[in-house]
């Protein structure tokens, strides 16, 4: 079986081991790194929770992992018509990863995963339904790790980053950086790309003007490997990544059409929604 590389920053043309015929409505991106004793069990419960739920395809990137990760992709893509592959030329970290996998997806809304298994499949449904529930504003919906499975000292690196996190964005978001999340594909592309990304959605979705919710799921002790990250590491970066990301909340102005505008002007005008806007504003001021 041929495998042709992706480069990290290139986009095009992403390698396609299996897909199902039908176009998805949800697409589910899990980057991985290093997860080769992990991702054959998560590919078998992302099946087991959305077969029959939804319409889904699943887009493992693999992160020019030296394991055997993508042996265990080729593998599995034999018995998941939904699974396509996406093997990077170069390690590019987790929030390319995931720009790749998006960039690439084919349904509308898009559910991420970390690879390593702590994240539950099983909470998919339970996204989907909240995001139904929540109305049409709503472009992401993001998990919330009520009880954390990791060691006491990566999980009060966690509480002390979100209380810091929270005090400067005021995303009311609990848990940002839990792995499962899912939100609209297109929503998604539009925002401000910078690595680490993925770690500050709910504040850059609220920034663009969206609603953001996050409801409890379940989290699991890894099931192989080691983490990729130190609390010393994610501290450094996350320190630097989160002024900016306050400078651009800090200075974003979100502009609405008042639906009174719309609604006043004379129904045979040849100008736009927007144009009428516009011309209201003018004439109150």
């Amino acid at each position: 079986m041929r495998v042709d590389r992706v480069q990290p920053v290139r986009f095009e043309r992403p390698f396609r081991l299996a897909a199902s015929e039908d176009v998805p409505e949800l697409s589910v991106v899990i980057p991985l790194h290093n997860e080769a004793g992990n991702i054959g069990a998560l590919l078998g419960e992302v099946c087991n929770a959305l077969r029959g739920v939804v319409r889904f395809e699943v887009l493992c990137v693999d992160d020019a992992s030296p394991d055997n990760t993508l042996e265990e992709l080729r593998r599995s893509a034999a018995d998941m018509p939904e699974l396509r592959v996406l093997p990077l030329a170069e390690q590019a970290g987790q929030s390319t990863a995931i720009r790749v996998g998006v960039k690439a997806a084919r349904g509308r809304w898009i559910a991420t995963l970390d690879g390593d298994g702590q994240n539950d499949p099983a909470d998919l449904p339970r996204l989907l339904a909240a995001r139904d529930a929540a109305g049409d504003d709503i472009r992401l919906v993001a998990g919330w790790r009520t009880k954390r499975r990791d060691r006491w000292d990566k999980r009060l690196a966690s509480r002390i980053a979100n209380a810091v996190r929270q005090s400067l964005l005021h995303d009311a978001t609990p848990d940002t950086g839990c792995g499962i999340k899912l939100f609209e594909r297109e929503a998604f592309l539009d925002l401000p790309y910078f690595d680490h990304m993925h770690r500050y959605l709910p504040a850059l979705m609220q920034r663009a003007g969206w609603r953001t919710i996050s409801v409890p799921v379940n989290h699991r002790p890894r099931g192989a490997g080691t983490s990729h990250y130190t609390n010393l590491g994610r501290a450094l970066v996350g320190l630097s990544d989160l002024w900016g990301v306050a400078w651009l909340v800090r200075r974003n102005r979100v502009a609405k059409v008042r639906p009174s505008a719309l609604e006043s002007a004379a129904p045979d005008s040849d100008q736009t929604p927007g144009e009428r806007a516009i011309q209201m504003d003018r004439s109150s001021a």
